[in-house]
């Protein structure tokens, strides 16, 4: 499996950037993961958008998929000149339920289905996932705390990616994440905004004691505010697992 970072910033890009989106790659299929601002012009820096089995949306605030609305048109125009034959699939949170009725009325781009009408799992550990089959690819979603109703995943074929979403600290997201080969993150702010994040996103140490709890063979970090200074997001966070911490940077590619 392959995850390339499409965009890291939030709630808006730096200049050239995009705000949150992965390319996630395993044994042909491609998944875009969230499709914040300017995704899709990274996307197709990489493959062709026609190339797209389906899109996964972790919650509907703006910078995790307004480029959806891009897309949309560059799929209704590739099955009008029949480049692409099919609407593309598209999982999402149904909340709000106007933001998803939008979505879901772009019949000609994408069959589009509710996070929460995925089957229910029981896992070992009694945690109660949503589960999703997508080629060699087990998703798993579990409810994110945060204002809008989302989701962190985890994505396992022989190796386990998880990406935490935008999400407080919960003990559901340190069991999902728990054994990950690679733990996408956000880190939101710094020691500094605790209070201000709280119930809302994690900080970067808040993201380093996660992936710690959990036993993360390595942490990335992403979702950046972006007047902030990188290295010292990287630093907070470093104290805060012990282990490998890398920042998510547009462009690059880290296989789980």
């Amino acid at each position: 499996m392959k995850l390339t970072v499409l965009g890291c910033w939030a709630p808006y890009p730096r200049a050239g950037g995009a705000c949150s989106g992965y390319l996630i790659r395993s044994g042909g299929l491609n998944v875009l993961l969230d499709a914040g601002n300017g995704t899709l012009s990274a996307l197709m820096r990489l493959i062709d958008f026609r190339m797209l089995d389906a899109v996964i949306i972790s919650h509907l605030h703006h910078d995790h998929y307004l480029d959806l609305f891009s897309l949309r048109h560059a799929i209704e125009g590739a099955r009008r000149d029949g480049s692409r034959e099919a609407p593309l699939k598209l999982f999402a949170p149904s909340e709000p339920a106007a933001d998803f009725k939008l979505l879901a009325g772009y019949e000609k781009a994408f069959i589009t289905a509710a996070l929460e009408s995925l089957p229910v799992e029981n896992t070992p550990k009694g945690l109660n996932v949503r589960r999703l089959e997508l080629g060699s690819l087990t998703f798993r979603f579990v409810p994110a705390l945060h204002p809008l109703p989302g989701y962190s995943i985890s994505i396992e074929d022989n190796h386990k990616l998880v990406f935490s979403g935008d999400s407080a600290p919960t003990k559901e997201l340190t069991a999902l994440a728990e054994g990950a080969d690679l733990f996408l993150c956000e880190a939101s702010g710094l020691d500094s905004d605790t209070e201000a994040m709280r119930g809302i996103h994690l900080t970067a140490r808040q993201a380093g004691e996660t992936a710690r709890e959990a036993g993360a063979e390595r942490l990335l970090l992403t979702h950046f505010w972006p007047e902030y200074d990188l290295s010292l997001l990287s630093k907070q966070a470093e104290e805060g697992f012990s282990g490998v911490v890398s920042l998510a940077r547009e462009g690059e590619t880290h296989r789980v």
